[in-house]
């Protein structure tokens, strides 16, 4: 049965130093407010509380995604627990993902001399941005444990010079990652990897980033100590450190003749749950798929029994192609972006550069559609304006069943916006007076729409889009209306028959 309705749930977003959380109707349920900008990730605890990279003055602060401090905030909106990961060589970034005991991961940059850098086999001048990603502990007293740590710089490959450190044939080491290969995105030789997004598989023990500049995703193996993952052996795979699995751009390990380039410029990779439709498969949002157009996409990696993945001798990781997809026109985000596999088969998106977020169903049909209100500098504009520098690192839905909701007041009143207008946004009919009904009788809507009405007479209407714009103005007569609609997108849009004509007070429409 196809899904005709969002799912039941709550989503977690903010692109300043305040925090929402709001309910399908886009009233907040709940809000936390840091004194620091985002940094850029922000999870929703089972225990109700707010896990939340910070943007904090660093070597790399002026770098895209970066953070460097984390923040712990209860459910009443106490501050618990804050701790920096940043000093003159290393600050933390983009992305955090949760683990069963407790922990979590992090990215973080390491700077290198140029000096280190040529001993390694690099060809540029110039000091180099690796990366790593560690676990940290919270402790109290605001302080934090690094429980494990993996990093970049132990994996390295060069094939240039024989006397360096690194030295090999990178076609023949998969695992490895060459110092010297630079991406078509790259404009500064020094960061020339750029993770944005890091994931946690618990069955498999693995953990899975995306690089922004290789185009690629890769995994590694997490059940390894810290020493074996500065190695080539230990832990459940015995690979140690090196990369089990890679995707996205063949030419990065120098198979790229094979096949063409999958991945663009692509932002959070993660894997569907257990329990979940498509479990264990792996989602990303592909910001430049072609020209001025990006595309979601699912595919299934080809893992085996013992946790590693598949690779012919002188072939290139699969699949050839995804299981599902979604693009359409004018879905375009050039930076940042997400998209999220829901536990009814839906998928939340997040079209980052223009703060907007639809929810889909396995069908690609939109049934749910938000568009950030707040600008940049945290102010929100007037419901029905358009907000400008609303860009949106990532949003996160929880299903209206997850732990951190028990027992807690969930009934939003009012939006994020200011000067609100009155919205019952699960209306299908709208009542004039005690005798007078108007009726919407195919929702989602096509190019007709049909309308009943009982009134003895006529009924001016108005649509509106879900940012509040006039697109098109017609009558209603007594009984059933066929009007034929303007060429519309998919999306939200409302109905209103009200003598005030305010937009989002009628009848909420879906095309």
């Amino acid at each position: 049965m196809i899904n005709e309705h969002p799912s039941p749930g709550y989503t977690l977003f903010g692109n300043n130093e305040k925090t929402y959380l709001i309910d399908n109707c886009g009233l907040v349920v709940n809000s936390w407010l840091s004194e620091y900008k985002p940094g850029n990730s922000k999870y929703l605890l089972e225990d109700g509380s707010l896990l939340q990279g910070l943007r904090v003055d660093g070597p790399f602060a002026q770098e895209g995604g970066a953070g460097g401090r984390f923040e712990l905030w209860s459910w009443e909106g106490e501050l618990q627990w804050s701790y920096e990961y940043v000093d003159d060589k290393q600050q933390a970034h983009h992305d955090i993902a949760l683990l069963p005991n407790g922990n979590f991961l992090i990215l973080a940059w390491e700077k290198y001399s140029e000096t280190e850098a040529k001993q390694k086999g690099r060809i540029y001048d110039g000091e180099v941005w690796s990366e790593k990603i560690v676990e940290l502990q919270i402790l109290d007293n605001n302080q934090a444990a690094i429980v494990w740590e993996w990093k970049l710089w132990d994996h390295l490959i060069q094939d240039v010079d024989p006397s360096k450190e690194n030295y090999g044939v990178i076609a023949e080491h998969p695992e490895r990652i060459d110092i010297n290969y630079l991406g078509a995105l790259v404009s500064n030789p020094r960061s020339w990897v750029h993770l944005n997004s890091i994931d946690y598989h618990p069955t498999l023990d693995q953990i899975v980033v995306s690089s922004r500049l290789f185009n690629e995703l890769w995994i590694i193996d997490h059940s390894t100590t810290t020493t074996e993952a500065a190695s080539t052996a230990g832990g459940n795979t015995n690979k140690g450190g090196g990369l089990l699995y890679r995707f996205g751009n063949p030419e990065a390990y120098d198979r790229g003749h094979l096949r063409a380039q999958d991945f663009f410029g692509q932002h959070d990779v993660r894997w569907a749950p257990e329990g979940y439709p498509h479990a264990g498969k792996l989602m990303v949002f592909n910001n430049e798929f072609t020209d001025n157009q990006s595309r979601v996409e699912i595919w299934s990696p080809p893992v085996q029994n013992d946790g590693t993945y598949l690779l012919e001798e002188e072939g290139i990781y699969g699949p050839e192609s995804p299981d599902w997809a979604f693009t359409e026109p004018g879905f375009y985000s050039k930076l940042m972006s997400g998209a999220q596999m829901l536990s009814n088969g839906n998928v939340l998106i997040c079209e980052g550069m223009s703060g907007r977020f639809i929810e889909l169903n396995p069908t690609k049909e939109t049934l749910w559609e938000y568009i950030n209100p707040v600008n940049r500098n945290g102010s929100p504009v007037s419901q029905g304006g358009s907000p400008q520098f609303n860009q949106v690192f990532r949003a996160t839905k929880y299903d209206v069943n997850y732990p951190a909701f028990e027992g807690v007041e969930l009934e939003g009143s009012v939006p994020v916006e200011i000067n609100p207008w009155e919205n019952d946004c699960y209306t299908t009919s709208e009542t004039v007076d005690e005798e007078i009904v108007i009726k919407v009788v195919n929702n989602p809507i096509s190019e007709t729409l049909i309308i009943e009405s009982n009134k003895n007479g006529k009924v001016e209407a108005r649509l509106f889009n879900a940012l509040g714009a006039l697109l098109f103005a017609f009558e209603i007569n007594q009984g059933t209306n066929y009007i034929t609609l303007p060429e519309l997108t998919r999306g939200i849009y409302i109905l209103d028959i009200s003598e005030k004509f305010k937009p989002r007070k009628g009848i909420r429409l879906i095309k």
